[in-house]
């Protein structure tokens, strides 16, 4: 038996059960799955695991055969009984009326109870070692297995070609077909989580400079918008809290943190603090190493900000790994937190991978991941994306690929959160809501400001109707005019929503949603709330907060002084600092909210859903969620993939059209419109379930177990 196989099997036999009577009444026994011999001529293809990108017009050759690839992630399944009990315990975990309810388990019983029975994993370890890779871990879920090894080991075992890839300038490696296992181990491995080395990306808006007069957003504003002030004046501070923001950079200085909190009146919350951990997993060689600070410490430090400006009093870990040739950091950092012995009780993450590209081995990682967190009593957040609907054209001018969603916020065990934008301006309401002048820490907002979806682009009708057109898409609608064009208006920047539709299968068309993929299924929880679509599968976001970055005068500040990202000195007034915005705010700010919660409650809550969809469905749904019934995630479009009102562009005369505008409006039909998506009354593809009230929420959240 090896060292990795012997501790954890030691650590399963170590399970204390004694505080858990039921716990192992309520899992089947481990059942063994691999029940052939390993035929290396018998093969299994893992379909859905080659990057679109990884192309015969992209490449650039075949790596040497002794090219490192260190630390790669395989990811194991447990039997579809243990599957099945897993999801009914957790269940019980939620429900108040069952004698599980809020009985979290240890990343060891975890495994013990519901990861792959120990001789499957010893076999698929025994297979690894046999190919000549090392086999650094297995995690005490049972669930995944860190090894090591070379380009050439991974071509004769998984029968697929790590290249060299160049793709919009840049340099990449990654395999150029589905990787292949003998077919004996195929029940117990779900696939090789990434052959590559594309990464999630940070969601984070910069802001713009717009003529608009600005109305910066700071904690003072956000707290008296989302009624945080009385819970505060009640002693829901956060304190004895712990949340994890997940990030693949370090700070760039972690005086940023403090000047935030000084400057912006949350340092008199002196049990507040910031830490950053690189964290290793519990037994065998590290695969997390320091990242160091590096593009995305903007992302790191507005998440550690904003998380403390809505739970002053938490303690903020920087949870962060550095990626590797083929696993991204970010995940990294999850798998070894969720596995440590003491867990945080709150998890934010801000990344965005589309479930179309992320292929099925790796959005397999983040359900797993987020499954073990909440039966460990952890309440996971994730920003459901910055491009509405298209999630596959984040950051592009204009939408191509249809509609897809955020695969790293679309599993049932997380709460993808939406984002918003205030409703003023476009009113010309701004003075009800903002005061003239600023408090001693900045804030001058009034009273909770009504919302709209947060949405930047020219297919908006909110930003259409106000520049007068009566449509954005079209020849004759905003996006076709000159000051669209010039003002930055084509864009696919809006808060994210849709429906999960390429969890798991591969696609048959490049980023599209389509061929064998399938949505996850719809969990129990997400029904009752008028608005929900009978699409049998899980809809995106839950709820949203305000997440926009200027469009109409409002957007979040934050202290980041690294000047190769962007930064500047925290010095003067915070209307002079880095601003921006996105779904990279809201999430990190409900994980906040969330400590005061979990304050409340007196301990972890677990997964946060099924509570707020029972509060929505219930009589105090007015007092703890502000409906948006006005305006959509719209963005323009082109081609004829989801995307009404685009038009032809490069046809000569009686030859037919070689390319198509980006004057259309994303569409649940290519031939109608019909918007994807809008707000409205109850949850919403927009908004979800809408943006909160803090206070009344913490008073409810009872109500809704």
């Amino acid at each position: 038996m090896s060292t990795n196989l012997r501790s954890y099997s030691a650590l399963v036999r170590l399970l204390c059960c004694s505080a858990l009577a039921v716990c192992l009444k309520s899992a089947p026994a481990a059942r063994i799955l691999i029940t052939q011999p390993i035929d290396s001529n018998r093969l299994y293809t893992l379909a859905g695991n080659t990057r679109p990108e990884a192309s015969a017009q992209n490449d650039r050759g075949k790596v040497a055969d002794t090219f490192a690839l260190p630390h790669m992630l395989l990811q194991l399944q447990r039997s579809p009984e243990r599957e099945q009990a897993l999801r009914n315990f957790i269940d019980q975990q939620h429900d108040s009326t069952s004698g599980n309810f809020h009985r979290w388990l240890t990343a060891v019983q975890f495994g013990q109870m519901y990861g792959p029975a120990p001789q499957d994993i010893e076999v698929v370890s025994g297979w690894l070692r046999s190919s000549g890779f090392t086999v650094n871990t297995v995690y005490p879920s049972g669930m995944s297995i860190d090894f090591s090894g070379t380009a050439g080991q991974v071509l004769a075992a998984f029968k697929t070609e790590i290249h060299r890839l160049s793709v919009d300038g840049k340099d990449h490696v990654a395999n150029m077909g589905d990787p292949q296992i003998p077919e004996a181990l195929a029940p117990v491995v779900t696939g090789v989580v990434s052959l590559h080395d594309f990464r999630p990306r940070s969601l984070k808006m910069p802001s713009p400079k717009y003529s608009l007069e600005a109305e910066i957003v700071v904690p003072d504003d956000l707290a008296t918008i989302y009624d945080l002030k009385p819970a505060f004046a009640a002693g829901y501070t956060g304190q004895g809290q712990t949340i994890a923001v997940i990030e693949d950079s370090n700070l760039y200085n972690t005086e940023d943190w403090n000047i935030f909190r000084r400057v912006l009146g949350l340092s008199s919350y002196t049990a507040g603090s910031l830490s950053t951990i690189n964290p290793a997993p519990p037994h065998g060689t590290s695969n997390c190493s320091d990242p160091g600070a590096n593009g995305d410490d903007d992302e790191a430090t507005l998440d550690a900000e904003w998380a403390s400006a809505a739970a002053p009093a938490a303690k903020i870990e920087v949870v962060t790994c550095a990626d590797t040739a083929t696993t991204p950091g970010v995940l990294i950092a999850t798998q070894n937190i969720i596995n440590a012995s003491a867990p945080p009780s709150i998890i934010s993450v801000s990344y965005i991978s589309c479930e179309a590209v992320n292929g099925a081995a790796m959005n397999a990682a983040n359900q797993f991941a987020y499954q073990q967190a909440v039966a460990e009593g952890v309440s996971v957040f994730v920003a459901a994306g910055d491009a509405g609907a298209a999630s596959c054209d984040m950051d592009s001018a204009v939408a191509i690929h249809g509609i897809g969603v955020n695969s790293i916020a679309s599993t049932q065990y997380n709460v993808a959160v939406g984002g918003t934008d205030f409703a003023d301006t476009s009113q010309h309401t701004n003075s009800t809501y903002w005061g003239p002048i600023n408090n001693s820490t900045y804030g001058s907002a009034l009273s909770y400001i009504p919302e709209i979806p947060w949405n930047d682009s020219c297919a908006g009708s909110i930003l259409a109707v106000f520049w007068g057109y009566s449509v954005g898409y079209g020849p004759s609608g905003y996006c076709g005019s000159s000051m669209a064009q010039q003002s930055g208006a084509l864009t696919t920047g809006a808060g994210g929503g849709g429906p999960s539709g390429c969890a798991t299968g591969a696609t048959a068309e490049n980023f599209v949603v389509g061929g064998s993929c399938k949505g996850y299924a719809k969990p129990s929880w997400q029904t009752g709330v008028p608005g929900i679509p009978n699409d049998g599968v899980r809809d995106l976001p839950d709820v949203s907060l305000f997440a926009a970055n200027g469009l109409w005068g409002h957007y979040y500040v934050f202290c980041f002084s690294d000047p190769a990202s962007g930064g500047a000195p925290c010095i003067g007034p915070p209307d002079q600092w880095p601003g921006a915005g996105g779904t990279s705010f809201s999430s990190p700010i409900m994980a906040g909210i969330q400590a005061l919660v979990n304050q409340k409650m007196g301990g972890a809550q677990g997964n946060p859903n099924p509570v707020y969809y029972k509060l929505a469905a219930s009589s105090v749904a007015s007092s703890v969620f502000h409906s948006i019934t006005t305006g959509d995630i719209v963005v323009n479009c082109s081609g004829e993939i989801s995307c009404f009102g685009a038009g032809f562009v490069g046809r000569g005369r009686g030859e037919p059209p070689t390319a198509f505008d980006g004057n259309g409006g994303l569409s649940t039909a290519s031939h109608t419109y019909r918007p994807a998506f809008a707000a409205g009354a109850g949850w919403n593809f927009a908004t979800g379930l809408g943006s909160v009230d803090a206070y009344n929420l913490i008073l409810n959240w009872s109500k809704g177990q």
